[in-house]
């Protein structure tokens, strides 16, 4: 569940699949070999030390090695929701109110997360993860519900979410998940990056916003998983934190990448990628397309400031089941959050203020005889690009013929999804 590290992302909590989290798309900003994974000796400090870097471990239940391994069935194959740099996940089941194991399909389901000493995510991370998710409550942060510790076993307990990440919804899944939930998903996420920038006791800059670290619930709202890169934000007359670069090609905003500066506005442009992949479904970094596609944001930039264009962006498995209004806010909204200035960026708050109509909205682009004459347009052209034949919307919303022009085709305008094939990661 958390991206560390090298920045692996991972971890499905899903009900409905047990295979890994594919992270092939999601690549490292910067190599980065924690000092804390250069040994077991270094990578696990003693324990009267962890006392002291827990900060709010009393707030949380302490579980023993013992009583995890019983609530995950032995940590069976059949139990695994996920697995990456940092470990692997488990599907458990333990007391609604403590830590003794039940059985399973009883008592509060759990996902057990477990550290690989092996890995390059370690002992750091993991006490980044604990310190904010264990103060941080809010409905859209996945809540940890504790952890354990016993001489090298390191392991944190969350809330299981069972409907995964929104990455396997997005990708890896033959149907497509309707409109008014990519907007309600987008409105969630927006309301958890807005509760840490805005709303905590102290700012939180979340570091890692992607479709991966995006877990849904049973009704698709959204929580942040994955707090090991999190960061506090500037205070009083300070504009930046001065970090290592540390986060995922395709999501990182190029001025955090450029210069290590570190605001709220970092986020915001992560934000934007995401909003963009719900738009147009495609991933933020894809080798699988055409040369000038690979990257998300350069793709899709010449089509973000024209009114007439945003239907291009438009996630073709949709087939106009989605709102023409709706859309046009929401591509003109991920503009604003994709600017190349980070000050002209919008503030979270803005964002929720500006999608929260937008999953409500009931006016169809399959419906619009304008969304109709253009796919016809682009059928018609699809058939007669070999001919040279140009197309024009005519004053009555319909494609304006030659008398070349076949009077039906019954193919798509669209290009086929295609799932990208597995991109190695760079380490």
């Amino acid at each position: 569940m958390v991206s560390l590290g090298n920045n692996l992302s991972f971890f499905n909590f899903s009900a409905e699949s047990k295979s890994t989290n594919d992270t092939s798309s999601d690549h490292p900003v910067a190599p980065v070999i924690s000092s804390s994974a250069t040994s077991n000796a270094e990578s696990i400090p003693s324990t009267p030390k962890i006392d002291d870097e827990l900060k709010i471990a009393s707030q949380l239940r302490k579980f023993t090695y013992n009583e995890l391994k019983l609530a995950t069935r032995n940590f069976r194959p059949d139990s695994l929701l996920g697995e990456g740099g940092f470990g692997c996940v488990f599907k458990g089941w333990v007391n609604e109110n403590g830590s003794t194991p039940v059985k399973p399909g009883t008592g509060l389901t759990v996902a057990v997360k477990t550290l690989n000493h092996d890995g390059l995510q370690g002992h750091k991370e993991w006490v980044a993860e604990v310190n904010y998710l264990g103060e941080l409550i809010h409905p859209q942060l996945v809540k940890l519900i504790g952890y354990c510790i016993e001489d090298n076993q390191r392991l944190l307990v969350y809330e299981f979410m069972p409907r995964g990440s929104l990455e396997n919804h997005l990708f890896k899944r033959s149907l497509p998940l309707p409109w008014s939930i990519r907007m309600k998903i987008a409105v969630s996420a927006a309301k958890g990056l807005a509760f840490l920038h805005e709303e905590a006791e102290r700012p939180v800059i979340y570091r890692d916003f992607k479709t991966s670290n995006i877990l849904l619930d049973a009704d698709y709202n959204a929580k942040l998983s994955d707090f090991g890169l999190a960061k506090d934000g500037p205070e009083g007359d300070k504009t930046h934190v001065s970090t290592r670069v540390m986060g995922t090609y395709g999501y990182a905003a190029p001025e955090y990448v450029m210069t290590g500066h570190l605001t709220a506005k970092s986020d915001v442009y992560s934000f934007g990628v995401v909003l963009l992949e719900l738009l147009t479904g495609r991933r933020s970094m894809d080798k699988t397309r055409p040369n000038g596609e690979h990257n998300l944001v350069e793709w899709a930039r010449p089509y973000l400031g024209e009114r007439r264009r945003f239907y291009r962006l438009i996630d073709p498995r949709l087939e106009g089941r989605f709102s023409i209004k709706g859309a046009q806010q929401a591509v003109q909204l991920a503009a604003r959050c994709l600017n190349r200035e980070a000050k002209i960026r919008p503030a979270m708050s803005e964002v929720v203020e500006a999608l929260d109509p937008l999953p409500n909205l009931k006016d169809m682009a399959c419906s619009s005889s304008y969304f109709q004459a253009m796919h016809a347009a682009r059928a018609s052209a699809s058939m007669n690009g070999r001919t040279g034949v140009r197309l024009q919307i005519g004053k009555n919303g319909q494609p304006m013929r030659s008398p070349s022009m076949p009077t039906r085709y019954n193919g798509s305008p669209y290009q086929p999804f295609q799932s990208p094939k597995a991109n190695k990661t760079i380490t």
